[in-house]
């Protein structure tokens, strides 16, 4: 091999050598950002929710509720159901979950409160769910307003003696 040859062999492989340390440099500053993101977004969720955010979204969703209930016109309930579910969007998006059971399901004590009780005539309806009064609202892992709901209570009746 001549000496301009190993000379321009030498420059081919300086360039080679330059493109890829641009590259790993550029996959160096991807794989930063991508950590620093994720530890952000992790910071984020230690954090929990903005709530006093959620708070007031979720009085905002409970008023939107109470104006379609009331509704003078159907147009009108359509449109407060609408928005409702619009901040019910928000109200997750920011942390917040609304605790809404459906009737018959298991009564938890930790995100809901009994308004009142009702007989229930069947054992294996004890201690379920009949109507939800009012939902209610967890974030960051606690419950922040329990649901108002009426409990189903089976008991025996006393025996003539």
């Amino acid at each position: 091999m001549t000496e301009s040859g190993a000379a321009t062999s030498f420059d081919q492989i300086t360039e080679r050598i330059d493109d890829l340390a641009r590259v790993l440099a550029r996959q160096a500053g991807t794989l930063e950002r991508l950590a620093d993101d994720a530890k952000a977004r992790a910071q984020r969720e230690r954090a929990g929710a903005d709530v006093p955010l959620v708070v007031d979204l979720f009085a905002l969703y409970n008023d939107a509720r109470s104006f379609a209930a009331t509704a003078a016109s159907e147009t009108e309930r359509i449109a407060f159901e609408a928005f409702a579910a619009r901040v019910e969007r928000l109200l997750a998006g920011r942390g917040g979950q609304l605790v809404d059971p459906a009737p018959d399901s298991e009564f938890d004590a930790l995100t809901m409160e009994a308004a009142d009780v009702a007989a229930a005539a069947d054992p294996s309806l004890d201690r379920t769910i009949s109507e939800v009064i009012q939902p209610g609202l967890t974030a960051a892992g606690r419950s922040l307003r329990p649901a108002k709901v009426i409990v189903r209570r089976y008991r025996e009746a006393a025996k003539d003696q």
